[in-house]
């Protein structure tokens, strides 16, 4: 354990500091001093030095400027991808905010569809997931996506970025992400009664289906609820899904199953393997490639499986 220990601080400060929070715990002021190194040092630094003048990222909203497609796989560069990623690994919103960029942003940046005002969102449930945890994280006006997630929410309780197709089927990845907007707003917020009332009912969605399976047939609803991958980007998994939900502190015996495959996913030296990357332009790779041990899922799994034994 103490090897492993060590692999896991051997690391980019934004892994290092949750591993310090979550598996080693540490004392807060060690944890928050490597957090704090984020925005000076390795994966942080490194985007924050590709943000533009504009407040952008590859000059687009969610795509790259000039971005046609024929490309393998989405580009991950653009603002979206770029601002949910520093959320994620730990950055401090203050250097974002004293750089301008909420202003910036909802001065020049518009969404591809549409040509829509980026704080105001758009039609694509993830898209507008993303929009709000940024939004409310840098201190954006985005009230208004945390209701258009209650407007939007299908018959069967879960979302479905299709929606704008004439999907009334939600989707397990849809579902996760808005979920994860609405937490991150709530939890910053406290939400409003319609919104915390959706994401309950959202929840319901995944833990009628086990967090893996159809509710018609009962059978694992895909490949890739069992392969976790690393970033996730918009995917679902069930380590993903139990990530989610050990941020919402919320355990139900619903889940036992899926808590099980992410046990049985763990290697005999007490990792957990790459699935794959999602493929797409990056600015730069901050995992290993598939097949490989990763620490970030090491790190999610580890955590997810302390917190439900605990």
């Amino acid at each position: 354990m103490r090897e492993l220990t060590g692999w896991l601080l051997d690391s980019d400060s934004a892994v290092r500091w949750q591993v310090e929070r979550d598996l080693v715990g540490a004392p807060a002021e060690v944890w928050r001093a490597t957090r704090a190194l984020v925005a000076t040092e390795g994966f942080g630094a490194r985007l924050l030095a590709a943000q533009g003048d504009d407040g952008m990222w590859a000059g687009g909203a969610f795509f790259p400027a000039g971005f046609e497609g024929g490309e393998e796989g989405q580009p991950w560069t653009a603002t979206t991808w770029s601002l949910t990623s520093l959320r994620e690994w730990g950055l401090d919103p203050a250097v974002l905010v004293e750089r301008g960029t909420v202003e910036l942003l909802a001065a020049g940046c518009r969404w591809e569809y549409q040509d829509l005002p980026y704080w105001g969102g758009e039609v694509d449930c993830c898209i507008n997931s993303w929009t709000l945890g940024n939004g409310v994280w840098l201190g954006a006006p985005v009230e208004g996506i945390a209701e258009w997630f209650v407007d939007h929410q299908l018959g069967d309780g879960g979302w479905n970025c299709e929606w704008v197709e004439g999907s009334v089927r939600s989707s397990f990845h849809s579902t996760l992400n808005s979920l994860k907007g609405l937490l991150t707003h709530e939890l910053a917020t406290g939400g409003t009664a319609r919104s915390r009332a959706a994401r309950e009912r959202g929840e319901e969605y995944l833990l009628e289906r086990a967090l893996m399976r159809r509710l018609s047939t009962g059978e694992v609803v895909g490949e890739w609820v069992t392969t976790f991958r690393s970033p996730a980007r918009w995917g679902y998994s069930v380590l993903n899904a139990m990530e989610y939900f050990r941020a919402a502190g919320r355990k139900d015996p619903r889940m036992a199953e899926a808590v099980e495959v992410i046990r049985g996913a763990r290697q005999a030296d007490g990792t957990w393997l790459q699935g794959g990357r999602h493929p797409g332009r990056v600015w730069f790779e901050i995992d290993v490639a598939a097949g490989e041990p990763s620490k970030w899922l090491t790190l999610y799994a580890a955590r997810v499986l302390r917190w439900w034994e605990s």
